[in-house]
C-alpha cells in the first residue's frame, strides 16, 4: 500500500491555489507562507491526517492562520473567587474607564496645553483628582505602585539611609523585597526594631545617629501579625520626621479610597488618612483595591511630590495615555462614593450578597440542564455549595467573603474539562480539587453566569462524571 504521504503537495503548489493568493493578498507573501509550511510540516509528522485533495488544504491553512492570529493577552472570566487575581490582571475596570481608554486610542492632548497652545506635561492628568479626593498638596502618577516608591526613595534619600522597621521588610510579589526596592534606590537599608515589636524611639535612635534621609513606612498588606507585637504610629514618625527635617514616606499598597466598614471588611487605612497624617509621601496602587488600571500613585505635600517629579527616574516609569485616561476616569467615580461602589468592579465584587451568587448559580444549573437535554448530552452532576472568596492582591489577608460555589463532579474527566474551559471562548479560569470543579459566581463579572453555562452545556461526558 503506498504511503499517503507521497501525495502531499509542496509549497509552492499551495501558495498557487485561488484562497491562497487571497491570504497573501491580505497578510503578506512571508507570513503565510511560514504558516503553510507549519501546515505541510504537521501533516509530514501525522499530527493530522493526509487530506484527499490539494483544495482540502485550504481548512487547515485557515486554522492555522487563526490560531497564529489569535492574541496572546486574551479577556477571561474570572471563577476562581480571588477577586485581585494577580495573574489575570488583578482589578477589572468600570466601563467608564474602558471608555476612556478605547477614546485615548487616538491623538489627545497627553503633553499639550489646549488653553495656551504650547507643550503641557502629562503629570497634570489626575493630579487634580488626587488631590481633590485626599486633600493633597500635590499628586504624581508612575506606571505601578513598587515604581511610585523607587521614585520617592530615589528622589528623597539616593546615597543615604532609610530607616524601616524590621517587622516591614516585606516581599511586595513576583519575589521583589522591600530592602532591594531601597537598593535600587541607591539607598542604604536601615533597619530599627524587631520583627514584632518597633517602638518610636528605634527610629529616632536611626535618626540621632545621622545619615538618614527617609522613613519608611510599610503597611503590612498582604499577611498579618498578632499576640506580642508593637508598632510606631503614622503620626508619631511624622512628628518625629518633621523635628529632624526627613521626610516620611508611606507605603500603602492598597489604595482603597472609601471606608473598609462599607465593604463589610476589617479595618485598612486610606491614602486621605496617611496625608491627613502629614506624611511626606504616601504611595498606592491604583489596579488594587482602588479599581483602576496598573499605576502608582504619590501624593502628599507640593515639595516632596515636586522633588520625585523632577527625579529622572520618573520619567522612566511615566504612565502612557491610555493609563491615564483610564485611571481619571476611575477617580471620577469617587466624587461620588456612592456612585463608586456601584460602578468599580472590584468593590461591587466585595459587596455582592451571598444570596443573590446562590440565585445566579441555581439559574445556571437549571440552564445547563436544559440545554444539555435538548442536544442528547448526558447530565452533569452540579451541587451549589457555600465557599469562601479572596480579595486577594496582597489585600486583607485574613478576610473570607462568603459566596456561592458551583461544584461539578468530574472525577477523572476534572483535567480534561478544566482544559476544555481554558478553552472556550472566553476562557474560563476555575479551581479544581479531588476530581471537583469548582466555580465562584463572586468573580464572574456581569454576564459571566450565562458564559459559565453555554461552556458547561459543552462538556463532553464521556467519562462518568463520579468516576
Amino acid at each position: 500500500m503506498a504511503d499517503p504521504r507521497r501525495a502531499i503537495p509542496g509549497v509552492d503548489r499551495l501558495l498557487a491555489q485561488p484562497w491562497c493568493r487571497l491570504l497573501i493578498g491580505s497578510r503578506g507573501r512571508v507570513w503565510i507562507t511560514a504558516r503553510v509550511r507549519a501546515v505541510l510540516d504537521d501533516v509530514r509528522a501525522g499530527a493530522v491526517p493526509v487530506p484527499d485533495s490539494v483544495a482540502d488544504y485550504e481548512e487547515l491553512v485557515q486554522m492555522e492562520v487563526a490560531r497564529a492570529e489569535t492574541l496572546s493577552l486574551r479577556s477571561v472570566i474570572n471563577a476562581t473567587g480571588v477577586i485581585l487575581h494577580t495573574n489575570l490582571g488583578r482589578a477589572p475596570i468600570a466601563p467608564e474607564a474602558r471608555d476612556a481608554m478605547r477614546a485615548a486610542g487616538g491623538y489627545g492632548n497627553v503633553e499639550f496645553d489646549l488653553d495656551t497652545g504650547e507643550r503641557g506635561s502629562r503629570y497634570s492628568h489626575c493630579a487634580g483628582l488626587v488631590t481633590e479626593l485626599l486633600g493633597a498638596g500635590d499628586a504624581l502618577v508612575v506606571n505601578n505602585g513598587a515604581g511610585a516608591v523607587a521614585v520617592a526613595l530615589t528622589a528623597h534619600a539616593a546615597g543615604k539611609g532609610v530607616a524601616v522597621s524590621h517587622g516591614e521588610l516585606v516581599e511586595i510579589g513576583g519575589g521583589f523585597r522591600i530592602p532591594e526596592v531601597v537598593e535600587a534606590a541607591g539607598a542604604r537599608l536601615v533597619t530599627v526594631g524587631t520583627t514584632n515589636r518597633t517602638r518610636l524611639e528605634d527610629y529616632a535612635r536611626a535618626v540621632e545617629a545621622g545619615g538618614v534621609g527617609a522613613i519608611l513606612k510599610v503597611h503590612r498588606s498582604n499577611f498579618s501579625m498578632s499576640g506580642f507585637t508593637e508598632e510606631a504610629t503614622l503620626a508619631e514618625l511624622v512628628r518625629l520626621g518633621t523635628g529632624a527635617e526627613v521626610p516620611v514616606i508611606h507605603d500603602l499598597g492598597s489604595g482603597l479610597l472609601v471606608d473598609s466598614g462599607r465593604l463589610g471588611l476589617p479595618y485598612e487605612p486610606t491614602p486621605a488618612q496617611s496625608v491627613a497624617a502629614g506624611v511626606d509621601l504616601v504611595a498606592f496602587s491604583g489596579d488594587k483595591l482602588l479599581g483602576g488600571p496598573q499605576a502608582g500613585i504619590l501624593a502628599g505635600k507640593a515639595g516632596g511630590v515636586a522633588r520625585a517629579r523632577a527625579n529622572p527616574l520618573c520619567r522612566a516609569l511615566r504612565c502612557d495615555k491610555v493609563t491615564l485616561a483610564g485611571l481619571e476616569a476611575t477617580l471620577t467615580l469617587y466624587r461620588n462614593p456612592d456612585r463608586a461602589m456601584e460602578r468599580v468592579p472590584v468593590l461591587r465584587m466585595i459587596t455582592a450578597r451571598v444570596e443573590d451568587l446562590e440565585l445566579s448559580a441555581h439559574k445556571v444549573v437549571r440552564v445547563v440542564a436544559g440545554l444539555r437535554a435538548e442536544a442528547g448530552a448526558e447530565p452533569l452532576r452540579l451541587e451549589v455549595v457555600r465557599g469562601r472568596s479572596l480579595v486577594g492582591g496582597g489585600t486583607f489577608p485574613d478576610a473570607r467573603l462568603p459566596t456561592a460555589v458551583l461544584r461539578i463532579e468530574a472525577g477523572s474527566a476534572a483535567e480534561r474539562w478544566m482544559a476544555a474551559l481554558r478553552a472556550h471562548a472566553p476562557p474560563i479560569v476555575a479551581r479544581s480539587r479531588q476530581g471537583r470543579i469548582l466555580i465562584d459566581f463572586r468573580t464572574l463579572g456581569a454576564g459571566g453566569d450565562f458564559i459559565v453555562a453555554a461552556a458547561l452545556s459543552g462538556l463532553d461526558a464521556d467519562a462518568p462524571g463520579g468516576e
